[in-house]
């Protein structure tokens, strides 16, 4: 009788897609986390790993109800695979950054609501005056690792640029509190005198934004009656009745179920960064990218900063 033939991992070295799985569950802490990282199954990342181990003929991991903990071994093997992939990295960056024409792929990264009115009018007339170039967009609120190589390109809100990487200034986003359309308010409020209503908030990876900071620190966030991390989801619950909740300019004003309260607050307000590495500066569909997305930001600055637009503007 025939034995199975073993897996590719068994009858040679480790190929570098092991090692990405290797990697994957070293950074996730979890094979559910690495899965969604690699975009494959649970049991694929659950038979690669065991295969792998069997390959090596020792144990990578410690297996327990809250998780994978990489043993010694499993350590060194994770070590050695971040080293592949940040020489990989490094080498498709140098050899992108040659690539003086304007065609091929470019993968821009940048949080969801920018994607609602804002970013795609600018990528359309991208694409009308550079048609050989093909645009891949990540809706993410976690940064996309741009020195990994992940994006070319990242549109986020934030500080400065994170080591490594190059950036600048291309909008300053303007943020304040609104109110479900069928709430009336007292005449002249405003928002300091909001005390007693309830709110909903930004949770999750945003509660560090500044507008939920702005809500711990006006004590709003005692009447929370929701909380989620999706600014889609906020406008949305809010615009439904729930309640008050703050949000970018550009998100709340498009909305017909929200009013204004007031005017934008400044202290939630953030600078908008486009960021990208240092190696791809002078890739010829990055740069074409960038200049597009700088020049017509700059064009909806108005509308980012939260000055009314006139009826029948084009949002």
């Amino acid at each position: 009788m025939n034995k199975p033939s073993a897996p590719a991992a068994d009858r040679a070295g480790l190929a570098w897609d092991d090692y990405r799985f290797l990697l994957a569950v070293g950074r996730a802490g979890s094979l559910n986390g690495a899965a969604k990282r690699l975009a494959v199954s649970h049991p694929t990342v659950f038979r690669r790993i065991n295969a792998i181990e069997r390959a090596l003929g020792v144990r990578l991991f410690e297996r327990a109800r809250d998780g994978y903990t990489p043993t010694p071994n499993g350590e060194e093997a994770i070590a050695a695979a971040a080293e592949i992939e940040a020489r990989i990295a490094a080498t498709e960056r140098r050899l992108s950054g040659l690539d003086a024409r304007p065609t091929g792929k470019v993968r821009l990264t940048t949080v969801e609501p920018l994607l609602y009115g804002v970013v795609p009018p600018l990528l359309a007339r991208f694409r009308r005056a550079h048609p050989g170039i093909v645009l891949q967009v990540t809706a993410d609120n976690h940064t996309q690792d741009l020195a990994r190589h992940e994006a070319d390109l990242a549109l986020r809100p934030g500080g400065e640029p994170p080591e490594g990487l190059v950036g600048r200034k291309v909008a300053r986003l303007a943020s304040a509190v609104y109110r479900p359309r069928a709430l009336r308010l007292p005449r002249g409020a405003g928002p300091q005198d909001l005390d007693g209503y309830d709110w909903l908030a930004p949770a999750g990876n945003l509660a560090h934004i500044a507008m939920a900071q702005w809500l711990r620190r006006m004590q709003y966030d005692r009447r929370t009656v929701f909380s989620a991390n999706s600014l889609l989801a906020l406008r949305d619950a809010a615009a439904a009745g729930m309640g008050l909740t703050v949000l970018p300019c550009y998100l709340g004003d498009a909305e017909r179920g929200l009013v204004r309260v007031g005017a934008p607050v400044e202290a939630m307000g953030a600078d908008l960064w486009l960021l990208n590495h240092p190696d791809l500066r002078r890739t010829e569909r990055v740069r074409a990218l960038a200049d597009a997305l700088r020049e017509g930001l700059r064009e909806l600055q108005p509308r980012l900063s939260g000055v009314p637009q006139a009826a029948g503007a084009t949002p």
